[in-house]
Formats: C-alpha cells, structure tokens, sequence
C-alpha cells in the first residue's frame, strides 16, 4: 500500500533520519535566543540556569515512567503527537516572564523530549539489525543537521529583527506539517531478538552496572555538549560583546561540526573500532575546552565550539548503540536507563553551570568540564566490543 499522496516518499530508514531531524529542529530553535529571553526576564546566569532545569525535569519524568506508555501507544502515534507539544511548548517558554515561569513551560517540552529520545534511538537500532548495517552516528548525524538549522533560523530571525517569540510561533506551524508529512507512513521495524530469558518490563528502567560505564563514558560529551547549547551564546555576548545573530552562530557552529563528523563516523568506527573513536573524540573535546577556556578573540571561541561540536558527536552514539545491543534485557530498556541518567547531564548539569557562570564567570562554566573528559577517557574501555 503507497503512502498518501500528502507525505514525503521516503524508505523506512530515511523516515528514521527524518524524526531524528524532526525531533532536534523542535528543541533547537530557543537556544540561539536565550540571551534575549533572559534581558527580558532581567535575571542572571544563576537564576537562569535554574529555570532551564524544567527541561531535565520533565525528561526525566518520562524516561523514568513513559516506556510502558510509549510501548502500549506506538511509536508511529508518539511522534505525530510528541513533535508539536514539544514545539509549542518552546514557543510558549518565550513569553516567560520569570524563572519560574520559564521552568514550568519546560517542563512538558522535557517530558515529550524524554519520550522522543527513546523512540528514535530504539528505531535507529532496529533499523542496523534489520538492515545489517551501522546508521546510528547517521541518524544522530541528522539531528545534528535539525539543531545546526534551528540554530541558524534563530540567528538569522535575530538578524532580521523578528522577535524570539515570533520565530517559535512559526516552528510550530512549519514542524505540525513537516511531521505529518515526513512521518506520517512511518512504520516501525521489528524489535530485536533477545537471547536468552525473556525479562518483564520494570516500572522504573533502572541503570544496570554495565549502563553505568557507558555513563560515564558519555558523561562529559553530554554535558559539554549541553553546556555549548545552552552558554555559548551568552558566552559570545559576555565574553566579545556581540550581538545576538553574531553570538547564536556559536549554537550553529557546534551543531553543523558535529553533524559533519556524525555522517563519516560509521566507517571509522567500523574500521579502527568503537574505543579508538571514541578516545581520539574526547581528546578533541579536552583541546576543544582549552580553546574555549583562553579564547583571546572570537575566532578561537568559534573554532574552540566547533572542535566542541566534533569532540561531543559520536560518544553518546556510540553508548546507545552498546546499550542497544546488550542481551541482559529488551533494547527498550537499555536505551532509557542510559539515556534516563546521560540526559541528566545533557539537561541539568548544563544549567547548573550557570551558577559557576555567576560566580566565576562565564569561562568556568566550560573549564571546569575537563576533569569530566579525563574520566570518560578512563572508561572508554567498557566500549569494547564482545566476542
């Protein structure tokens, strides 16, 4: 049976890079502004940090409790549905006038975040069973693509002078159709055979120790990679003194490096193996602080997030995909008790960080991440593949 005429004629992995893209593209449009939600707010770094918890809160709310309803709901369903919530509630977060506010607004935007990240990383990892070949650093690769073009639609709506509550109003119409007519057909492929006893689904999707290496092995790419999301605008601002279209280029440019390497990982992870990757990617991160750290001017800031956007691209990757392929339990399972504690650090260490911002500047809220780097260094060997 053909698709209806109004949807996009995709294949079944096209459409999985589609929601990866998607998904991304909701969530990504509100950070190139944050610096103007925040004068409008009148509030600091500190208090700012604190209201962006709400996204980590809601996330965690539904990677903690929403597998059992995403499983009784589909996916297909999830997605038409999740993708516009999330898109409306950013906009909606634009007209915050407190942190309080601010927070609140969040919070339904994590919990469809939390939903879609499991749904979109289970589908990756069905789709490379299925189809017997890598397609997670690509996937990822797309939403790296998503984020660097809301990024870039931010920047360019700053430009232009249209206000950040103008700009998110009209992704919630652009992303209500782009769903409806890129994953509308979207059907899912079959999950992946477990080995062994089949193993109920638990209330609560618990990190197993194996999930806490992988962790800790993407814990500092997670929360760099949230902390150049949700500071590296402000940091242009703070640090340079550049306006608003000028500082959001720095989101779009840790976006578009970092989607650049995702689309050439798989064959490098193919050919020199998951730890080897994944090392030579946390060195580029550790020099990628470093830059950040003593920029002198705004092209080595520049450089310093684009090397942060190579640096973050493939280790979270390559842990879904470790977590993914584990046979303890259903892939389900894996994937939301590694991304339930990795999107803590994505979402509330980054936050956090603006309370160092406020007291030691801005700078700190990237130095003090490279400890966290020589950890998930130390760890990449749990990346090894089993015989």
């Amino acid at each position: 049976m053909s698709p209806p005429r109004w949807t996009m004629p995709l294949t079944p992995v096209q459409r999985i890079f589609a929601a990866f893209f998607l998904y991304s593209f909701c969530l990504g449009g509100l950070y190139p502004r944050i610096g103007e939600i925040q004068t409008g707010m009148g509030v600091g770094e500190g208090a700012l940090g604190l209201a962006l918890i709400g996204t980590a809160a809601g996330t965690m709310i539904s990677l903690t409790w929403g597998h059992g309803v995403i499983a009784r709901w589909g996916h297909r369903s999830a997605l038409l549905t999740l993708m516009p919530i999330t898109a409306i509630s950013y906009a909606a977060a634009a007209w915050a006038q407190s942190p309080w506010q601010l927070f609140a607004l969040l919070v339904p935007a994590g919990i469809a975040v939390g939903a879609m990240e499991v749904i979109v990383n289970v589908e990756a990892d069905r789709a490379e069973h299925h189809e017997g070949r890598r397609i997670m650093n690509r996937a990822h690769g797309f939403w790296s693509v998503g984020f660097f073009t809301a990024a870039l639609t931010g920047s360019l709506s700053a430009y232009l002078g249209l206000s950040p509550q103008a700009q998110l109003a009209g992704v919630v119409v652009l992303i209500t159709i782009a769903t409806w007519m890129f994953l509308g057909p979207l059907v899912s492929y079959p999950e992946r055979p477990q080995t062994g006893e089949a193993v109920a689904m638990p209330r609560f999707a618990r990190p197993t120790m194996p999930i806490l290496w992988l962790v800790t092995i993407s814990f500092s790419a997670m929360t760099l990679e949230g902390a150049g999301i949700d500071w590296s605008s402000i940091y242009m601002r703070d640090v340079f003194g550049l306006p608003p279209a000028w500082a959001g280029l720095a989101v779009a440019t840790c976006a578009v490096a970092q989607a650049l390497v995702r689309f050439n990982a798989d064959r490098f992870v193919e050919r020199y193996s998951p730890v080897a990757v994944a090392r030579t990617a946390l060195c580029t991160l550790a020099l990628a602080v470093l830059l950040v750290f003593f920029a002198p001017h705004p092209a080595v800031a520049y450089v310093g997030f684009a090397l942060m956007g190579a640096g973050t691209s493939v280790v979270f990757p390559l842990a879904m995909s470790a977590a993914a392929q584990r046979h303890d339990r259903p892939a389900a399972i894996n994937v939301a008790a590694l991304s339930q504690l990795a999107f803590t650090a994505f979402l509330l260490a980054p936050p956090l960080l603006g309370l160092i911002a406020e007291a030691w500047g801005i700078r700190w809220a990237f130095g003090v991440c490279l400890p966290l780097v020589a950890l998930s260094l130390w760890a990449t060997r749990a990346l090894r593949e089993r015989a």
